[in-house]
């Protein structure tokens, strides 16, 4: 077939892809308004639905199975649609007798139906998280095969309609639980804001506005991506999208300015990352540590702050210190200057942090609610000064009337419909584990080998924690490290916000973990650095991460209540940190053996203000610590400033353009 031919397959694929599109958009806008039928009910048509539309954007971007003919793909594509259709329009007429009659004695349709669903979001997790897919048939198997496992993990082995059944139509667990429900109904209100935002132009008005700070100064410059980050982060919660947006301008402008190109990667990878701390939108796992606890998300949010605000002070001193040992540059560019239309943009900006925030504390209303609440006012705000933007041009056209809403639409219903299934791919995982007993046994494993001994315990948690990061998003690290060490910590003493903050800290930072780190990924291949030595210097930028998951347990009043009662362990933990950063990042004397010296006492003394259970031995180790990091100040700073250069690293080549980027690298909500 010609070229000319194929257009019209195409077309009719971005017409269906708007036409369900449109559909996901106004069913989920009608159940936020009225939550008709519950979390299930909708789980069980939109879950499908949502799988749909995985298939449609990937005929789009010929990502399909891209070694196959075009018309093979449709084919299967068409195959798969209906298979989804099939499946949604079953669980929806058979919602009640599923849920009431047939509860527990499950006929053999509802169980190919529900079979039918779990088999296609396990292809998705095929072609989007191969480790997750691997991962999930493991546990499958070993729950029916269980009998042949020597040991602690023998099992009888259960049957293979069990299996089925826990996947798929029992609720508790599998594809319609409450995880694809959340991410359907919290995390997808949430995601109405950020697609606003980002359709409207809200996100490139910030970026804009970060840089007319930064050219002030060139220590200034990298510290545009650590603000630019924060500020987008506030609403994104994804480390990977807060890469491309504002690493696609930062990083080339660090290199530009003198910055190593693998240093420029680590930096706005370090900032990016903390996009899944900084409330009020935090990561995925903030929403799941709310589910966990039976709290509400606000709470979740409410000791979230002081946290993600240590993380991106910490990160600022690493990286002011980067720039005096880079020694970087002004570099002439154009004056930035924010139009009219930027200054709207950046007030709607705030106005969505405000009514987040204050919607959730002031008002009490639930998260769903409010998010909702400040879409409409938002979104209608923007709506109205596009639309009198458009008449009033010269230029005006349809195309550009609809242009942000097209962008909102795609944006919102990707960012969804991607995370519904990743949260449904993870909710496999976590109902094997459950039928299996998994976490049961190795929680006793955990006591039996660290007895009541809390640090003991919180090293095999962590060594648990990274390996299951190197393989595994942040999401699924915190599900798996929060089902298996919560509860025997819990048993012991440990206070559950602990527990489940040291979790969350170590699924983010299992995202800096080799191989499978996107954040890195896509820093390192806008800088067209290396991705392993990109990964190294964000973990060093990235100590407070450490000290945080150290810190909640030698001073749990960080997290246990929100307010002023954090304060005291937040400023232990913050000079802990900014030392440790100075031991790693700054030079104290001309003489090695000096300067080495220096920075272990520095060390010694940070470490025992983070360990020491005592406030006053910490307040005290607080001392020498400020001491010696005013002395840099004082005495070598000038000297930092006048030229130590580090020649480690030269400049490789021209940085990476952002849209080669885009089209293999997505980021998402993670």
């Amino acid at each position: 077939m010609t070229e000319a031919s194929w257009s019209r397959p195409r077309l009719v694929i971005e017409w269906v892809f708007y036409a369900f599109a449109i559909f996901f958009f106004l069913f989920l806008l009608r159940y936020f308004w009225t939550s008709e039928g519950g979390p299930t009910l909708l789980a069980m048509t939109l879950v499908p639905i949502a799988y749909v539309l995985f298939i449609l954007n990937a005929l789009r971007e010929d990502d399909l199975y891209p070694g196959l003919p075009p018309a093979i793909n449709y084919v299967i594509a068409a195959i798969f649609i209906a298979c989804a259709l099939v499946v949604s329009y079953y669980m929806t007429t058979e919602y009640y007798a599923l849920g009431t009659e047939r509860a527990g004695d499950w006929n053999s349709t509802d169980m190919a139906m529900g079979g039918l669903m779990t088999l296609l979001v396990l292809e998705y997790a095929r072609k989007r998280h191969m480790p997750l897919f691997v991962l999930n048939i493991i546990l499958m198997l070993y729950a029916v095969y269980g009998y042949i496992v020597p040991g602690m993990f023998y099992h009888a082995g259960l049957s293979w309609t069990r299996v089925v059944t826990a996947m798929s139509v029992e609720t508790t667990t599998g594809v319609f639980s409450n995880l694809p429900q959340i991410a359907l109904t919290v995390v997808g209100a949430f995601l109405l804001v950020l697609a606003t935002l980002s359709g409207f132009g809200c996100i490139e008005s910030l970026l804009r506005a970060t840089k007319r700070v930064a050219i002030r100064s060139a220590h200034a410059l990298p510290q545009s991506a650590v603000i630019g980050s924060m500020c987008v982060g506030t609403v994104s919660g994804s480390g990977a999208a807060n890469a491309i947006t504002i690493g696609s301008a930062t990083i080339p402008a660090m290199i530009g300015a003198g910055m190593p190109p693998a240093t420029a990667a680590a930096i706005e990878s370090a900032s990016s990352l903390g996009g899944q701390l900084m409330p009020p939108v935090m990561g995925v796992a903030a929403f799941l540590m709310a589910e966990f606890l039976g709290k509400s998300y606000f709470e979740v949010v409410a000791r979230g702050y002081v946290p993600a605000l240590i993380y991106y002070a910490t990160v600022a001193v690493s990286v002011y210190l980067l720039a005096l040992r880079h020694r970087m540059r002004m570099v002439k560019t154009p004056h930035q200057t924010l139009s009219w239309r930027d200054v709207v943009n950046l007030a709607a900006f705030v106005s969505v942090i405000a009514g987040l925030v204050g919607m959730m504390a002031a008002w009490n209303l639930a998260p769903q609610f409010a998010a909702l609440y400040v879409f409409i006012g938002v979104a209608g705000f923007l709506f109205v000064v596009h639309t009198v933007m458009v008449l009033t041009s010269a230029a005006r056209s349809f195309a550009e009337f609809i242009k942000p809403i097209r962008k909102f639409l795609e944006s919102y219903i990707e960012m969804t419909s991607d995370l519904t299934l990743l949260l449904a791919t993870l909710a496999i995982m976590t109902g094997a584990l459950v039928i299996t007993g998994v976490p049961t046994k190795l929680g006793a494993i955990l006591i039996d080998l660290a007895g009541v001994n809390l640090a003991a315990m919180v090293i095999l948690a962590f060594v648990f924690g990274a390996l299951l990061g190197t393989g595994l998003p942040p999401a699924p690290t915190y599900i798996l490290v929060a089902i298996v060490i919560a509860p025997p910590m819990i048993k012991v003493g440990v206070n559950p916000w602990v527990v489940h903050f040291f979790a969350f800290f170590l699924g983010v930072w299992g995202e800096l973990t080799p191989p499978t780190s996107l954040v890195a990924a896509v820093t390192a291949k806008i800088a067209n650095a290396s991705f392993y030595t990109t990964l190294n210097r964000a973990l060093q930028i990235c100590v407070s991460l450490f000290t945080l998951m150290a810190g909640v347990f030698v001073h749990p009043e960080l997290v246990v209540e929100p307010g002023v009662q954090q304060f005291g362990a937040a400023f232990l933990i913050l000079v802990a940190t900014i030392g440790i950063t100075f031991s790693l990042q700054a030079m104290f004397d001309d003489r090695l053996w000096v300067d080495r010296a220096a920075r272990g006492v520095l060390a010694a003394f940070a470490l025992v203000v983070l360990l020491h259970p005592d406030y006053r031995v910490g307040s005290a180790a607080c001392v020498p610590v400020l001491l010696m990091i005013g002395y840099w100040l004082v005495v070598r700073r000038p000297a930092a400033a006048a030229g130590l250069v580090d020649t480690s690293e030269p400049v490789l080549a021209t940085p990476v353009p952002l849209p080669q980027i885009v089209d293999t690298e997505r980021g998402r909500m993670q």
